[in-house]
């Protein structure tokens, strides 16, 4: 299941992970630090590039980190690490990165100010930040419809999901300013999330989600409409390249200040 759900993921993100992928600028020498790298895809693909440096991944899944280190081992990548743990926490050695870089992975500390503080302690001055992160909840439709069709009731309870705390450039630039970051720039992503090449494997994809679990917990004829109303969403999002729901990020990136 962590095997399906690593590979759902990164085959969900593609075509973020080209955009992020192409703004990031690592160095052949770099030390790089992935907040929130669940399987490692980016550390991976960073590791490639940065041939005389090092990367560490960090996640606060010991599962997907047992993923990620497999898959690290099976490429031969022998200038990569995983460390389980919260970046908010960590004891990172002090100055000790060049870049740091996050796939949708900053957007759900409980206390963000720490995150980026702790974080940028960790990154020399003058090092450079990374991150993707999801735009407002109202911009991306995977986020509202797909829910909206298994449980039209729980919509509105979803409005303030930590995914999208850093979906306001106002709020996003305020919390690197104080943490010691300037220079912060926000590009917008505008591209489809995938769900599946056909609608079965769509549906069977969105059913193992944990909040479209919940939603078919209720009586079987409620859990019954539910799975007509998404197989109907499904087939409604159905292209030539598969299922696909509209999607808008941010990458920012920003730098440690050298003051």
């Amino acid at each position: 299941m962590v095997l399906n759900c690593a590979d759902f993921y990164d085959a969900e993100l593609r075509r973020h992970n080209e955009v992020f992928r192409a703004a990031l600028q690592v160095g052949p020498r770099d030390r790089v630090l992935d907040i929130g790298c669940g399987a490692g895809l980016t550390t991976r693909e960073v590791a490639r590039i940065a041939v005389q440096g090092s990367v560490l991944g960090v996640d606060v899944s010991a599962e997907m980190l047992e993923v990620a280190r497999q898959r690290s081992a099976q490429e031969g990548l022998w200038n990569v690490a995983f460390e389980e743990g919260d970046a908010q926490l960590q004891a990172f050695p002090p100055a000790s990165f060049d870049l740091c870089i996050s796939r949708f992975g900053t957007m759900f500390f409980a206390d963000p100010a720490a995150a980026f503080a702790n974080i940028g302690r960790a990154m020399r001055p003058g090092a450079r930040l990374a991150w993707m992160v999801w735009q407002s909840r109202g911009r991306n439709e995977w986020a509202t419809v797909i829910r909206q069709a298994l449980a039209p009731e729980t919509v509105a309870a979803a409005d303030a999901a930590p995914a999208f705390s850093l979906g306001d450039p106002a709020i996003a630039t305020d919390l690197l300013n104080a943490s010691g970051f300037v220079s912060v720039d926000f590009a917008e992503v505008h591209e489809p999330v995938f769900y599946g090449s056909d609608v079965d494997a769509a549906y069977e994809s969105v059913i193992g989600l944990q909040f479209a679990r919940d939603a078919l917990a209720g009586t079987d004829a409620e859990a019954d409409a539910a799975r007509q109303r998404l197989r109907g969403l499904l087939e409604t999002h159905l292209t030539a390249d598969g299922v696909l729901f509209d999607s808008r990020a941010w990458i920012i990136t920003a730098y440690r200040a050298k003051g």
